[in-house]
């Protein structure tokens, strides 16, 4: 814990009610929902922009680190005080400030709940497009932070997409907006290169979110294959006749049994994969959508395809694929969540090699991902009470990862770099490309006290300890952790 005069002073910013220092009470924000572990030396819970500008300040002068947390529930350690010092808690500044129905923008604080502006801004049939599976949870602020995705993302974009400006604090105290309404700014996009920063480069405190129209018609439907190359072909067909579902979803056998083990959800037990597609628009444009791909999952031998436009049906169906990874309970202990992209023609070769790999290691590997834009999200599941079976889920991560990029593809495709993978930076950029990106870095924050230990490789991988991260063994909070 820092001295006492600092406490006082960030106390007189904010309240002594809002300033966390005892231990025990640290230990609440030690971890998100990724592998490492690290306690902050005090933890503050401002309002407003100003305080945040204030604690800003003092943290500059005194050059302590600060990092910022939302809800906790990134999965790459982001929100990871892995240098101590202060962290600032946004769990406050939750208020809708405004909603334009007829700009289709709301303005929102950062610690507002994601799937919170779809509720707000539903009687206008209107909502907040980016739908991260932990929408019930994640924070927009930490959306903004890792430029979250999700299932609909396929169609509609990440949350770069989504977001027209916001109100930005920088590493010294200053205020300054980036991005704005209209969205024709001038100058540099500034605002795109804050989003997905990853809290490096200033902590957002006003967002300004684009909204969009709620569809004519919606049909859900999960196209059920007898195994994994079926289904991973009948993807590339898809996307390849110039259909875009607006999510397109694939869950493998392992992951069905773990989901119909936690809490019967209608999968069938049998498939080796299914497809959960789901496509929206005009009553002409589902139905021709519809059409052709059901051609294309017969041509490939498709053993069923069940469909449902009624919403309780269609929740009913996503209730199962959002509680996926928290029903991997239901076979282990523990599991480690791989976040990685490959080119969509390439996932069943890809698939294969990441069953082998956790084969040779003696572990079983299930996957639940974003088959659209080839987001894989393999689910390694181990026991940590076994000696050495954390390390080997740390090596199977590594290797699948590896494999991604030997495939064509990136690091990450929507939980970010953050601690996790930036010892894995240079297998995509070179020292050059990343001289670039700390360049920018630090024309926003120079004396690179924001989120310290983030991003760039500095020979510390994350730790092979058995505390890696478990997924809730309760369907009813699986949204914390998907």
């Amino acid at each position: 814990m820092y001295d006492e005069p600092l406490v006082s002073s960030l106390k007189s910013i904010v309240g002594s009610d809002f300033v966390i220092c005892h231990p025990d009470d640290l230990i609440v924000y030690e971890y998100d929902g990724s592998v490492d572990k690290a306690i902050p030396d005090v933890v503050v819970l401002p309002e407003t922009t100003a305080q945040i500008s204030s604690i800003l300040s003092l943290a500059h002068e005194k050059n302590i680190p600060v990092v910022c947390r939302g809800a906790g529930t990134g999965l790459s350690g982001g929100s990871i005080a892995t240098h101590g010092g202060v962290q600032i808690s946004l769990s406050r500044m939750t208020r809708i400030l405004e909603i334009d129905p007829l700009n289709l923008t709301a303005l929102v604080e950062p610690g507002v709940i994601n799937l919170d502006i779809t509720k707000a801004v539903a009687k206008h049939s209107l909502y907040y497009s980016p739908d991260p599976s932990s929408q019930k949870s994640c924070t927009i602020g930490g959306n903004v932070a890792e430029n979250a995705g999700g299932p609909h993302c396929l169609k509609y974009g990440v949350t770069t997409n989504h977001v027209l400006g916001m109100e930005v604090v920088l590493e010294d105290g200053k205020v300054v907006e980036l991005g704005g309404y209209p969205e024709a700014q001038p100058g540099y996009d500034l605002r795109g290169a804050f989003i997905g920063g990853e809290g490096t480069l200033g902590i957002a405190t006003k967002v300004l979110v684009r909204l969009s129209r709620k569809p004519s018609i919606t049909r859900t439907f999960m196209a059920i294959f007898a195994d994994l190359d079926s289904a991973s072909t009948a993807v590339t067909q898809i996307i390849g006749a110039r259909i875009v579902p607006a999510a397109l979803e694939m869950i493998d056998a392992l992951a069905i049994k773990a989901i119909e083990n936690a809490r019967p959800m209608g999968y069938p037990r049998d498939a080796g994969a299914v497809l959960l597609i789901e496509i929206e628009g005009l009553a002409e444009d589902v139905n021709e959508e519809s059409e052709a791909i059901t051609s294309i999952c017969e041509e490939l031998g498709v053993r069923e395809i069940r469909y449902s436009e009624l919403a309780e049906e269609r929740e009913r169906l996503w209730a199962g694929r959002k509680g996926a990874f928290a029903a991997l309970g239901s076979l282990a202990p523990n599991y480690y969540l791989v976040d990685g992209v490959v080119p969509r023609t390439r996932l069943p070769d890809v698939l294969q090699k990441i069953a082998k790999i956790c084969s040779d290691l003696d572990l079983p590997v299930a996957n639940v991902f974003h088959a659209g834009d080839g987001n894989l999200h393999p689910l390694i599941a181990f026991d940590e009470r076994q000696p050495g079976s954390s390390a080997k889920a740390l090596q199977a991560g590594e290797a699948i990862l590896e494999l991604c990029i030997e495939a064509g593809g990136v690091l990450t495709g929507e939980h970010g770099v953050g601690i996790e993978k930036k010892e894995y930076m240079p297998l995509m950029f070179t020292p050059d490309d990343l001289s670039i990106m700390k360049a920018f870095k630090q024309a926003f924050s120079p004396k690179s006290l924001l989120n310290p230990g983030k991003i760039f490789p500095d020979g510390k991988k994350p730790t092979q300890k058995a505390s890696i991260r478990v997924g809730s063994f309760s369907t009813t909070d699986s949204d914390v952790w998907i």
